[in-house]
């Protein structure tokens, strides 16, 4: 069989087949804590980082963020405990 260097310096044919990745099979469907943090901007200061900082080593993420001036909320989000919390 011939092989040489053909288009993008691949050879061909291959030398062996393309590897298949594995399949990866999850069993227990994930649930997910929520929280909310509404702010009045015109009555208190939005979360400080120590704030922020304090959800997050709790395992809270930000995901979100909507604003009604003056009112700002946050949502978070974290897997659940096995109490649902």
């Amino acid at each position: 069989m011939n092989r040489s260097l053909g288009y993008l310096g691949y050879l061909d044919p291959p030398l062996r087949e393309p590897v298949q990745p594995p399949i990866v099979y999850v069993r227990d469907e994930l649930v997910w804590a929520y929280k909310q943090l509404a702010r009045n901007l015109a009555k208190e200061d939005a979360p400080t980082e120590a704030e922020l900082n304090a959800l997050g080593a709790d395992g809270w993420e930000l995901t979100a963020i909507f604003t009604d001036s003056p009112f700002v909320y946050f949502y978070f989000k974290r897997l659940a405990d096995s109490d649902g919390n």
